[in-house]
């Protein structure tokens, strides 16, 4: 019986590509060699995975942190120059102003099983973001807690620690099969691959685009 809802954040319930970010790209590339949109944040998204990964005790960023390294880094190997401070202020914008996908309020208002929003992003800016959006998740659970960001496993285990339920009672939302889908099911929760684009894996991971798809399905 499931008795929880694991949920993303970024990508899952806010949208990545919005008016700070699109504010953003466009003074990257004029400060940079790079000049494709498309390369540009296949540099930076590429960036942040592998710093997500090496996110591990004595070596975890919290992401304002992360985000000065992609500045340093980028300007080291692409020719990022600029006002970085401003840039920083931009990305931190998008943390707390992104607009939610339509079919999350109504998603968190008819639901009637606790749902825990388990994230990379730093506490205090989904905190001040799902205030601003009237979203009440049951908790949030931050990669600062454990001081280690997904896709390693202690983030779910302590999601689990939080929420009080086994893996085997709760579902995981997520829109990254290495970040999300795949370390959920190595703890035994049964994920749910949210691909708003329409992609899909396999048939062997549970798909939807929407999730309007789970409405009813969850009854406490």
């Amino acid at each position: 019986m499931i008795k929880a809802i694991f949920m993303d954040y970024t990508g899952t319930m806010v949208k990545e590509d919005e008016p700070y970010t699109r504010e953003l790209l466009g003074y990257f590339l004029s400060h940079s060699h790079i000049h494709s949109p498309q390369e540009a944040l296949r540099v930076v998204w590429g960036k942040i995975k592998e710093l997500e990964e090496e996110c591990y005790g004595e070596t975890f960023l919290k992401k304002d942190e992360m985000v000065d390294r992609i500045f340093e880094w980028c300007g080291t190997y692409h020719g990022l120059s600029g006002d970085f401070d401003y840039m920083h202020d931009i990305w931190r914008k998008t943390w707390i102003h992104a607009p939610l996908y339509e079919d999350v309020k109504p998603f968190f208002e008819t639901c009637e099983l606790p749902i825990y929003v388990v994230t990379n992003d730093d506490l205090c800016y989904i905190e001040e973001s799902l205030k601003e959006k009237g979203i009440q998740p049951e908790g949030i659970v931050a990669a600062e807690l454990v001081r280690a960001c997904k896709p390693h496993l202690e983030i779910f285990e302590k999601a689990l620690e939080i929420a009080g339920v086994s893996p085997g009672e709760v579902i995981h939302i997520g829109d990254s099969i290495s970040s999300h889908i795949v370390p959920a099911k190595a703890v035994g929760i049964t994920p749910i691959y949210l691909a708003r684009n329409g992609a899909a894996p396999d048939g062997s991971i549970r798909t939807i685009r929407s999730l309007d798809e789970l409405s009813g399905l969850f009854q406490s």
